[in-house]
């Protein structure tokens, strides 16, 4: 366990290669799993202000739920999460003629369409975040769908928190970020 600032770093954060290879996982991260993904508060007026644009590139099905039900729910924890569709795909999701899925978000902050990436815990996956009080606490999440990410981190010399690098500094700083590095290399 490392611990900088306020957080709680599980060793794995350092020590898992991981570098995410799409042609093996096809994004499924965005399919699969019993709940969209969680979301921030802020993150929820940020959408409903480019929803508009982001709508364009819809798939049908995915407007329809928008419509229906919204764009968020909450999930048993009562943690606000983005709605899915047939208990599986994110209304965000969109698959591309080879069958892969992505985020509309991404797509449309690459493309400069909109300025926000997509939500933090999407962009910070596989690493989750929880908050106890004054302290958050960053676990890797296991999941057999990346075990393509897995292969190629090792392949590549990927550590996990390298391949976080800008959603970790997007959530607690750059300063934090150079402390981790600091604390990793202190502790190899």
């Amino acid at each position: 366990m490392l611990i900088v600032g306020n957080s709680i770093i599980s060793d794995d954060i350092r020590d898992v290669k991981f570098c995410c290879n799409m042609e093996k996982c096809c994004g499924n991260c965005c399919v699969e799993g019993d709940y969209g993904a969680p979301l921030e508060e802020e993150e929820i007026k940020t959408i409903e202000k480019i929803l508009p644009t982001v709508k364009k590139y819809l798939p049908l099905r995915s407007l329809q739920v928008i419509e229906e039900q919204g764009f968020y729910t909450f999930d048993d924890e009562k943690q606000l999460v983005t709605q899915i569709i047939d208990k599986k795909d994110c209304v965000f999701a969109f698959k591309n003629a080879e069958g892969h899925t992505f985020c509309v978000f991404q797509k449309l902050f690459t493309e400069q369409k909109i300025d926000f990436i997509k939500p933090l815990s999407c962009h910070l996956y596989p690493i989750r975040i929880n908050k106890y009080d004054e302290m958050t606490v960053l676990n890797y999440h296991r999941w057999d769908i990346c075990e393509g990410a897995l292969e190629k981190g090792r392949k590549d010399g990927i550590a996990l928190y390298e391949y976080c690098r800008q959603p970790l500094i997007r959530r607690f700083g750059e300063a934090w970020y150079g402390e981790l590095e600091r604390t990793i290399n202190n502790n190899i």
